[in-house]
């Protein structure tokens, strides 16, 4: 039977009902006729609270804890669902109770936790999850072997203007110094690789990246989470050392 009953719609005449009473308020400013009229701010006042009234019924199947808390700061002991709508729910002289804030203002800090809460709980699922992509097709060997990979030694790095992603690196192959452009700006920091080595495919054709000819490709291994990490030895080598 749930399937018939249309919350969403049910809902979002709560939320209008709620805006006319916002509106009501603005329209009115009872604070400022206060000064002069204070007959008009009480017949202000009744509508404004037989409005919230019918909202603590109206809420109460999707708050039906704070329904019941504004019910209490209204004094209403019970209510009937064939009510909603009227506009004596609360009669002339009716005694309220104290108010109190309905709802407690969520600081951003604690907002910025409970997301920072919610990304790791996912990052632990999916590294729980974690599966490697497929194998993909076998090559023959001879066509490996056209790859020559090698060691080189990281002389400079920078970022490369309006390339939000792109370094440029200035790499001693033992041969020479070559310039390779690389998609990992947003992974590293052009000073955490100065000095490094890493290893490269060295007989790339060139390419212009961003007005930059590259020579060749540094190689990253992809984690599960898109990031980055580059290939580098594990120990110090002779740049230009091949990788067998």
């Amino acid at each position: 039977m749930l399937d018939v009953f249309k919350f969403r719609d049910a809902q979002k005449e709560a939320m209008n009902l709620a805006r006319i009473g916002n509106k009501y308020l603005a329209d009115t400013e009872p604070w400022k006729l206060a000064k002069t009229d204070m007959e008009r701010v009480g017949t202000i006042l009744n509508i404004s609270l037989q409005l919230v009234a019918n909202l603590a019924i109206a809420f109460d199947p999707f708050l039906p804890f704070s329904s019941e808390k504004l019910r209490k700061m209204l004094n209403m002991d019970t209510f009937e669902w064939s009510e909603l709508g009227r506009d004596d729910l609360l009669p002339v002289g009716h005694q309220l109770n104290k108010p109190e804030l309905l709802f407690e203002k969520i600081e951003d800090a604690t907002i910025e936790a409970q997301v920072q809460k919610l990304l790791d709980t996912k990052k632990a699922n999916e590294e729980a999850n974690y599966k490697a992509n497929p194998i993909r097709a076998n090559v023959a060997f001879e066509d490996f072997e056209k790859l020559d990979i090698r060691v080189g030694t990281i002389l400079e790095c920078q970022k490369v203007p309006k390339a939000d992603k792109l370094l440029q690196f200035k790499i001693d192959d033992g041969l020479e110094t070559r310039t390779i452009v690389s998609g990992i700006a947003k992974h590293y920091q052009p000073e955490e690789l100065v000095g490094k080595q890493v290893c490269f495919i060295a007989n790339l054709a060139p390419r212009k990246l961003k007005g930059i000819v590259s020579e060749g490709m540094i190689l990253s291994a992809e984690n599960n989470d898109g990031s980055l990490a580059v290939i580098m030895p594990g120990r110090e080598v002779k740049p230009g050392s091949e990788v067998k």
